[in-house]
């Protein structure tokens, strides 16, 4: 419509007669302008309106009428009616100009409904007006829930909820209505619409007056906390505050004092009760009374929440403001009251939750102002009563502390252009953070000062005397305040800002820079952060070299006087250092200089001053007192029979001072920590070497856990000292002293250094990779002795006690004992000590409490098979051949064993007892040799009996069976069973038996003759052939009849078993009782069970969660407590835009690979088999065709990477909670029901676990997505809602972005909201606005930060959405939170870490290896970090935070934009720094999704060597690395940054090892050393190289994968793995991966550019193309094989020093192996990587990408300019220092040319330099050359292309006459133009990496343009030379095949169907 839509009043004028009267008096248009010509329809039927796609503006005003308007419609439609027009007032009156997107649409639709509807809706009303109907249909809804919501009936719940939401927006639509009417109507109402709190949204409790009868709130816990929030008495007078009415409870006392949101003091105040009730239940099971809140439980949370507060109080000197009357009564309210206030500024602060300290500084002042307040406190300065500075409106605390802060961190994060811009320029958040460590911070007042420089993001230009000026004014202000402020009154320091603060002089604001630390892009912060590691290593070199020079023979001659001193001379390098360190603190803290205190900057100079004495002294001393001693000799005989020592022996005594001081701080670890720890200012001198930081203090840990790493690290630097001295250093000082004393004189190349001495040069050559290797093989070192210790460790704690099947079955008898002692509350135990030890849970005492626990077991064993069969892991006879019989004889201890376990045992003692010759004894002991044979037999023989006496009615019958069973068991007491009964008839009975139990199982009662015919068989059987003394029976039983067993049959009418008249003596069929039908079965299938049973259950993935399972039993895990004692606890998961269900869509399409559903079923085809026999269907049509296509739609999401399979897992606990919580109540009798029945029949217990479980448990994703996905309709929306939908008590929490019109200008609104799903729909719970983007660092941590506000407990798990969860292990995480109360050295755990299972590992072998990979780190590697090093950081997300502990310290993860691209591992960094405890369990785990195919993997390890990169940069590792000791500073650095900076060095070595060689070779300076000083094979150079190859090959991981692998599954399976990974290329694949690791870690460290990589987690192994590998892996992989492989080729063609060819291979091997797979690895893991068709396919696609041109809004993987332009991107943000390091890198590519051009026969052996000159013109005339065609191709080539043909053939022409014009003349062979392009090559190459370096100078030149030509042409060069050979080998079908073998042989061995999947073969979709 063209003109705008005004609402007009309708014409039934009692509906809105006044309604929006300024808005809807000037109509233009009434609603029945439509309507008029619409007859009266009374078959009108309505179609729901559209409530979900709303505009986002009014979607949260006006969603739930148009909700409720699609409930009621088809009973009420006037209602509904009324309902949509009350939503479109407010939609017009809240934008009457419909300027928001979508408004206008909106509105136009809404108002087409409401004229269609008008007269149908009208004509249906059955009350006279419309507000009439409206309190009908009110009334109705308001009984109905008055009635039903007393008891809260569960069968009523739904229909209560819906009750309770179209009440709700009912009474809104009746109050404006009546309003409209008459506005005194309803206040003169009497209470009709005053319970308008019944129908408000809650989350977990329902604080309203209708959730009182609710279970939950039933709890005596609840309602003590909910008494103590409510007691408001003493408060100030809401008057105060302009409230009508008096406060409901303190939080409503918080909210109007301070101006707090009202949904996040909902939120809070929930939050806040939960902890108290879940304390409080805690605390009462020690003391107390349960019906009021304990001042322990108040006292206790005090502690945890404000103990950061304290301390950061006590650190600046300031009283806490947390002032407490003495009545204990307001005591407790006033600590009640703090921790609301700390709650929440804590959930309204946004963005500031990552700056603790910022968030103590307000609440310093609010507390204050918050305790003023309490006690009538009057201002000194005003004379008025204190109140707060920024109270009064709803958003005032938001728009006024809040919003200035964040605003400041939110223009500091534009600052760093989205991370590219050098950290320096910008103040991340710890560098906001750590301003409020220092006492400047009170400067910025409260009200917070605006001017102050902490708010000053781009100050102005000043000149150098302004800023001067003004920086000399500023310090004496802040000089003169601080003194003043020493002896203040408090409330005049938290009162207003002083006159003088106001009225002063105004001085411009300066940006305050950086604080305390600067993030600045060298290699350099590797030596400052660690420089006690590297003057280690460089004074250990420097003392074995001289100790070498000497040749010692005995380490006592080290105390002779001149070695001593000449040793000692290590301490000038020492001082050396130290004066290198104290240089760089400067130079690398300059920026933060403005923050920096006076004493910190005095202390620095002072350092600096001390190291520039010491580096002056300790040589002076060392040269003038050289050879001059003082000796003593011994009296007594020693060893040491004279000492000497001179004046520098004595100087480097008092140098070492300070270092005796810290090493006897160091073994007394107590003192140290309270040093640290200490406030006062006489324990600075000890700590004058470091900057007083408020953390990194008082992390030491307790004697003995020092004493255990330092014991480790011991032993790993002997030995790697031992290894270097014996065969590194001491091999290579005899061959250096041949080198010095040579003179060579004659080089082959012109010598620039002619006049250097004792060949430098080759020296350099020689020491210089040694040194490299050096300074990495600690790395080797490391993972060998990780691998014995962290082996002995997991041996120790029981790990893999039970690795197969075989293991688990005759283990499997304890398994009852040990579930009892682990997962059995004590209380259930009468307090029964556990015994601990190896063989504690082995034998055990039976009790009534252990009965009960072998029945708890069963039921919870019976729950993890289910599961097992919902998850279609086993079958349905699994599932009867797995699950554990419940009766009543197990509360008496005996259990009956699953069938699988006693699979064919019955058949084997049939087959004993059979043949058995000997006695009864000898029989019985043999079969009772096997346990489960004996429980077999015993079991049958039982299950015979039952069913018999059920079967057999008649006297006759029944008196003959038990004639029968009284003669076997006489028989079996007088021990003459084999005497009386002939075994060898005991197979014909089993087969009988079987044919009956059939029978009995099909119950048809047509086979009754049958029944009777196979009784009377077994009947003769059993008299004649089997019993010795049958006839006896007969006499027995009928002493009349006559003995002849024959005559007695005849007379006897009817046969036995046979029916008489209408009497029947059998009873068949049996009654229909569920558990006879279960013993009939379990007979029949213990009699027929072959031994393929013994490998139930067959998925592999069930046998391992059964396996690890039973052995997490015997492992020391804490006592599990009631679920209702136990620790609250919460689950997060962060979601972006990832898949959350495979649509039916996705599962079926296939662009080039084959669809996600056919490789599902081919991966998967056990699994399938389940799922179809589950569904009851044949095949994939029938599922369709039966319309499960939402079932399909899960089994497929839930084996992928999928958010619906982590909700699935996570849901496990609430599960597991549910089920122990019944077990804790459940009596026998409800125990033998089983849990399902209960859950399902008994309501009192079914509504008490669910509370239970919604008082323990909350699970909330954050996803960021979910409200514009809603908004824009994404079906990824409705899946999420439909999570909410199967799970009730999910909850999401996303971030709303709304716009508004302030001002007339369009403004962006945020919101903080949580919703929950209710009737289908998803219902807003809380929404808190919030002041802007909560994204402005890294997202994921952000994400997590906005939903954390909603989680609650005492304990947070953050999860993944690439991970899952079991049942089995969700039922530990009772035992696990109970970690948090066990001390761990000298403190409680703050992060529990957990084992991971990688469950992407089974198909290809990339996933294979990966797997690997990650499960030795996961497992044997964190196993070794938390235990004995103490270094356990935060690595991946099924870690559990001690939730107060981190909400209250920044967070779970850092958030600044690049430096935190690692965000988890920063919170286990801020965990350990701010004193926490880091532990490791690995009686649990959690599954996890990894990546499967090589790219996505390799953009996973460049991602993580991003992380690694930034993480050197990191202030947090710096100060980690400070503050730790030495040998625990060594366990941080080779557990982070050190194994990726090991890893680069490995790499360098090899690089320096060839050119060094290369220089060696090209400067003739080799063929001197082989003839003159015979210096040949050097050894140390192989050992280096050997070392190197140790890391390449992926040892250094391969070492501790073993160890795990045998440990868990047996050291034969290991070594088998081992190996058969090494054919499967293992070895390729870890040196590849190696080269994407040192690219990224030493590119980013230089230039910065680190990003997150998103990798796909794709389901289908697929396809690279060619071009795709050539633009991943060009620069960081394929450049520097060609390289290498240049380097080989060039050292080979003139080495002299290895005569034998075989002995250079085998000395470079490693080398050739590394060039060849990083060139060629990609395309041999590329699945159909020599395919000839996909071949084919790949080089049309790289040709196109090479020739198509770039641009604005092409993308990379389309053009070859697009991507070189992006390849470069970390050079466009470099600084000049990193263009300098990558030009002078590049400087080695010229080095070929300078040494080949003088090897060419053209040359005639001349060294003059001018033919070094003429080989740069030959390389300008081929660039000219290059730019002529380049030229001719632009010119000619589309208008002259004959012109363009013949200008190329002249060229090629003229370049062939002058070579062969130079092969005449100037002898120019063959060999010289191989050589030529050898030399030019490289130096091309080099060219365009400098003018890549130079850009910024020569990009508007032509320079550039030649450059990208030159570039482009070396690029298709060499995308030309790897193609070749992938062509060829691709000619071979073989190749193929093996590629396949190699590539899937895990899949292979499981006899699955990868073919097809790789050929992807649509018919099989």
């Amino acid at each position: 419509m063209s003109h705008e839509i005004v609402v007009a009043e309708p014409i039934y004028y009692e509906t809105y007669t006044t309604t929006r009267e300024e808005d809807i008096a000037s109509t233009s248009r009434s609603i029945t302008t439509v309507s008029c010509g619409v007859d009266d329809d009374e078959d009108h039927v309505p179609e729901p309106f559209e409530s979900e796609r709303l505009p986002t503006t009014l979607a949260a005003e006006i969603q739930r009428f148009l909700r409720v308007a699609n409930l009621v419609e088809r009973e009420e439609p006037r209602i509904a009616y009324l309902c949509r027009f009350h939503a479109f007032v407010i939609a017009h009156t809240n934008d009457s100009n419909s300027t928001h997107r979508g408004v206008r649409q909106f509105k136009t639709s809404l108002l087409q409904r409401l004229e269609q509807d008008e007269i149908p809706t009208y004509n249906k009303r059955k009350e006279e007006t419309d507000i009439r109907e409206l309190r009908r249909v009110y009334n109705a809804y308001k009984d109905y829930i008055i009635k039903h919501g007393g008891t809260f009936d569960l069968d009523y719940k739904g229909k209560l909820i819906n009750a309770c939401t179209i009440a709700s927006v009912l009474y809104e639509v009746l109050k404006t209505v009546t309003n409209a009417a008459d506005p005194q109507a309803l206040a003169n109402r009497d209470s009709t619409y005053k319970r308008h709190d019944l129908f408000a949204a809650y989350n977990i409790l329902p604080l309203d007056h209708g959730g009182i009868q609710q279970a939950i709130m039933q709890f005596p816990e609840v309602k003590v906390a909910i008494a103590a929030i409510r007691n408001i008495r003493g408060l100030p007078s809401a008057q105060d505050f302009q409230k009508h009415g008096a406060f409901i409870d303190l939080f409503d006392f918080l909210q109007y004092c301070f101006g707090f949101q009202e949904g996040n003091v909902a939120n809070q105040r929930e939050h806040l009760l939960l902890l108290l009730a879940n304390m409080h239940i805690r605390q009462t099971q020690k003391q107390g009374s349960i019906t009021k809140l304990g001042d322990a439980v108040v006292d206790e949370l005090m502690r945890k929440f404000f103990k950061n507060y304290t301390n950061w109080c006590k650190f600046l000197s300031r009283k806490s403001n947390i002032r407490l009357p003495y009545a204990k009564q307001e005591a407790q309210q006033y600590k009640l009251l703090y921790l609301g206030l700390h709650l929440l500024i804590w959930g309204e602060a946004s963005n500031l939750r990552f700056m603790p300290e910022c968030l103590c500084y307000i609440f310093h002042h609010m507390a204050y102002e918050l305790h003023s307040m309490l006690t009538g406190a009057v201002s000194v300065t005003t004379w008025e009563k204190v109140m707060p500075a920024y109270g009064g409106g709803p958003e005032s605390f938001l728009n006024s502390v809040v919003t200035p802060i964040y605003r400041a961190i939110k223009e500091e994060a534009e600052k760093s252009k989205n991370g590219t811009a050098d950290h320096s320029t910008w103040r991340n958040y710890d560098d906001l953070n750590e301003y409020f460590w220092c006492p400047d911070c009170f400067q910025i007042g409260w009200p917070m000062r605006l001017d102050h420089n902490f708010f000053c993001v781009q100050p102005p230009i000043k000149t150098k005397t302004k800023k001067a000026s003004a920086s000399k004014k500023a310090k004496e202000r802040r000089k003169k305040k601080g003194d003043e402020d020493e002896n203040e009154n408090e409330n005049v320091e938290l009162g207003a800002t002083r006159e003088e603060d106001h009225h002063g002089d105004h001085l411009e604001q300066q940006w305050l820079g950086k604080t305390n630390f600067v993030e600045i892009r060298s290699f350099w912060q590797l030596f400052r952060s660690f420089d006690r590691m590297w003057s280690f290593y460089i004074l250990s070199l420097q003392a074995m070299i001289i100790m070498a020079c000497y040749e010692l023979e005995s380490p006592l001659q080290l105390f002779d006087t001149g070695v001593f001193e000449d040793i000692m001379s290590i301490f000038i390098t020492s001082a050396i250092l130290r004066l290198v360190q104290e240089i760089l603190d400067i130079f690398f803290t300059w920026k933060a200089r403005q923050t920096m205190e006076y004493s910190e900057k005095r202390k620095q100079i002072v350092k600096v001053v001390v190291a520039v004495i010491w580096t002056i002294v300790l040589p002076v001393c060392y040269a003038k007192s050289r050879g001059k001693y003082t000796c003593y000799s011994s009296r007594n005989k020693s060893w040491l029979e004279e000492w000497c020592f001179s004046s520098y022996m004595v100087a480097v005594g008092f140098y070492l001072m300070t270092n005796a001081v810290e090493m006897i701080l160091f073994f007394v670890p107590v003192i140290s920590k309270y040093i640290e720890v200490s406030n006062y200012r006489i324990f600075t001198i000890f700590s004058w070497t470091q900057p007083r930081l408020y953390v990194g203090r008082g992390m030491q840990e307790s004697q003995v856990s020092v004493l255990k790493y330092m014991l480790f690290w011991i032993l790993v630097l002997l030995s790697k000292f031992i290894f270097s001295y014996c065969f590194e250093i001491k091999p290579l000082i005899g061959p250096t002293k041949k080198i010095m004393e040579i003179g060579v004189k004659n080089y082959d190349w012109h010598e620039l250094f002619p006049k250097v001495k004792s060949n430098a040069g080759a020296i350099v050559a020689i020491w210089a990779p040694i040194v490299v290797v050096y300074f990495m093989d600690t790395q080797i070192w490391y993972s060998v002795f990780c691998t014995i210790f962290g082996g002995l460790y997991g041996i120790l704690h029981h790990l893999g006690e039970i690795r197969t099947l075989g293991m688990l079955r005759s283990r499997f008898h304890t398994l009852p004992s040990a579930f009892e002692v682990c997962l059995i509350p004590p209380s259930l135990r009468n307090e029964r000590k556990r015994r601990r030890g190896f063989l504690r849970n082995t034998f055990k005492k039976e009790s009534d409490n252990e009965k009960n626990g072998v029945a708890n077991f069963v039921q919870v064993w019976n729950q993890i098979i289910a599961k097992f069969r919902a998850e279609d892991l086993i079958s349905n006879r699994e599932v009867d051949l797995m699950t554990i019989p419940v009766s009543s004889e197990l509360f008496s201890g005996t259990i009956r064993w699953p069938v699988f376990l006693l699979a064919n045992k019955f058949s084997t003692a049939l087959s004993i007892a059979r043949d058995f010759e000997g006695k009864d004894e000898l029989l019985v002991r043999k079969i009772k040799k096997d346990k489960y044979m004996y429980y077999a037999v015993r079991e049958c023989y039982e299950l015979l009996q039952c069913i018999l006496e059920i079967l057999i009615v008649g006297d006759l019958e029944k008196r003959v069976i038990s004639a029968i069973l009284n003669e076997i068991e006489g028989s079996i007491e007088r021990s003459s069973l084999l005497e009386d009964i002939r075994m060898t008839e005991l197979p014909d009975l089993r087969a009988k038996l079987v044919e009956l139990l059939e029978l009995l199982v099909e119950g048809n009662e047509n086979h009754h003759g049958k029944v009777v015919k196979i009784l009377q068989d077994i009947f003769e059987l059993v008299t004649n052939d089997m019993l010795v003394n049958g006839s006896r029976i007969l006499e027995f039983l009928s002493p009349h009849i006559e003995e002849d067993f024959i005559v007695f049959s005849r007379n006897i009418e009817p046969q036995l078993f046979e029916p008489a008249g209408d009497m029947s003596p059998i009873h068949f069929p049996l009654p229909d009782s569920g558990i006879l039908n279960e013993k009939i079965k379990r007979f029949l299938l213990l009699l027929t069970v072959k031994d393929s049973a013994m490998d139930i259950p067959a998925n592999l993935d069930a046998r391992r969660r059964i396996s690890f399972f039973a052995t997490s039993l015997f492992m020391d895990m804490p006592s599990a407590p009631k679920v209702r004692n136990m620790l609250a606890f919460s689950v997060l998961t962060p979601h972006y835009m990832e898949d959350i269900n495979f649509s039916m869509k996705e599962l079926h399409s296939s662009q080039q690979e084959v669809s996600i559903i056919f490789y599902m079923q081919k991966i998967f085809p056990d699994e399938f088999e389940n799922f179809l026999e589950r569904m009851g269907c044949a095949s994939l049509d029938a599922l369709k065709d039966e319309d499960k296509e939402d079932d399909l739609r899960n089994w497929a999401s839930f084996r992928g990477q999928t958010l619906s399979r982590t909700v699935r897992g996570m849901m496990y606990y609430r599960e597991a909670l549910k089920l122990q919580a019944f077990l804790d109540v459940a009596e026998k009798q409800d125990i033998l029901e089983g849990y399902d029945a209960a859950e399902r029949g008994n309501r009192t217990i079914s509504a008490q676990i669910e509370a239970l479980a919604d008082l323990k448990f909350t699970y909330v994703i954050s996803c960021q997505q979910f409200g514009s996905q809603k908004s824009s309709g994404d079906p990824h929306a409705q899946d999420i809602i439909d999570l909410m939908i199967k799970y009730p008590s999910l909850r999401v929490a996303y971030v709303e972005e709304k716009e508004v019109i302030v001002a007339d200008k369009p403004q962006k609104v945020y919101s903080s909201i949580l919703v929950k799903a209710v009737n289908g729909y998803d219902q807003e719970i809380y929404r808190i606005k919030l002041p802007g983007p909560p994204n402005i660092g890294e997202g994921k941590p952000e994400n997590q930060n906005h939903a954390i506000i909603f989680t609650r407990g005492e304990a947070l798990q953050t999860i993944d959405m690439n991970q899952d969860n079991y049942l089995e292990e969700a039922l530990k995480m009772r035992n696990l939170l109970q970690e948090f109360h066990r001390c761990q050295g000298r403190r409680p755990p703050t992060v529990l870490g957990l084992r991971e299972h990688v469950f992407t590992g089974s198909v290809s072998s990339l996933a294979w290896f990966m797997s690997y990979q990650e499960t030795s780190f996961v497992t044997i590697g964190q196993r070794l970090l938390s235990k004995p090093l103490r270094v356990r950081f935060h690595y991946g997300h099924p870690d559990v935070f001690d939730r107060i502990f981190h909400i209250t310290r920044g967070g779970v993860s850092k958030a600044s934009k690049t430096i935190n691209l690692s965000e988890d591992v920063f919170g286990g960094f801020n965990s350990t720094l701010r004193r926490g405890c880091i532990t490791y369990h690995e009686y649990m785990q959690v599954g996890k999704g990894r990546d499967v195919g090589l790219n996505q993997i390799s953009k996973f390890e460049a991602k993580v060597a991003n992380g690694n990169s930034e993480q050197t940069l990191s202030r947090d590792i710096y100060r980690l690395a400070r503050q730790f000791d030495f040998f625990r500073m060594l366990s941080c650095y080779f557990t982070t940054i050190g194994f990726y900076f090991s890893s680069l060095i490995s790499v360098i070595g090899i690089y320096v090892f060839l050119y060094g060689q290369l220089y060696l070779v090209l400067s003739g300076l080799e063929r001197a050393l082989v003839i003159e000083a015979r210096v040949q094979n050097i050894r140390s150079l192989e050992t280096a190289l050997a070392s190197q190859s140790f890391i390449q090959l992926g040892l250094l991981t391969g070492l501790p994968m073993v160890m795990e692998i045998g440990l868990e599954k047996g050291f034969l399976t290991a070594l088998k793995d081992f190996v058969l990974m090494q054919l499967q290329l293992a070895s390729v694949f870890f040196t590849f991966s190696l080269g994407s690791k040192i690219h990224y870690f030493g590119r980013t460290i230089l230039h910065g550019g680190a990003k997150y990589r998103p990798t796909g987690r794709k389901v289908v192994v697929f396809h690279a193309s060619f071009t795709e590998n050539y633009r991943l892996y060009s620069r960081s992989h394929f450049v520097k094989g060609f390289e290498l492989m240049l380097l080989l080729i060039v050292y080979d063609m003139f080495r002299r020093s290895y005569q034998s060819s075989m002995a250079y291979v085998l000395i470079t091997y490693s080398v050739w192996f590394m060039s060849i797979t990083w060139l060629f690895a990609p395309f041999l893991f590329n699945p159909s990587g020599f395919s000839w068709g996909k071949i084919v396919d790949d080089w049309k696609d790289w040709n196109k990408w090479i020739r198509q041109q770039g641009g604005i809004g092409v993308q990379q993987d389309k053009s070859w300019h697009s991507w070189w332009i992006e390849e470069q991107a970390h050079l466009r943000h470099s600084g000049l220092g990193s263009r300098l390091i990558e030009i002078l890198l590049s400087v080695r590519f010229f080095l070929y040319q300078y040494g080949l051009v003088y090897h060419l026969d053209i040359s005639q052996q001349s060294k003059n330099v001018l033919v070094y000159v003429l080989s740069w013109i030959v390389i300008l005339a081929v660039f000219l050359l290059v730019k002529a065609v380049n030229i001719g191709r632009k010119q000619f080539s589309t208008d002259y292309h004959l012109v363009f043909r013949l200008f190329k053939v002249f060229l090629f022409i003229g370049v062939l006459s002058i070579i062969i014009t130079l092969s005449s003349i100037c002898q120019l062979s063959l060999m010289d133009l191989i050589v030529c392009i050898l030399a030019f090559v490289p130096t091309g190459w080099g060219l365009i990496l400098v003018a890549q370096a130079v850009r910024p100078k020569i990009e508007n030149t032509g320079l550039w343009d030649f450059t990208r030509v030159l570039t482009k042409t070396y690029d298709y060069g060499m995308g030309v030379v790897l193609f070749a050979p992938i062509a060829i080998l691709a000619w071979l079908p073989i190749i193929s095949a093996f590629q396949t073998r190699f590539l899937f042989n895990e899949a292979f061995n499981r006899h699955l169907q990868i073919q097809p999947i790789l050929a992807g073969k649509r018919k099989h979709k």
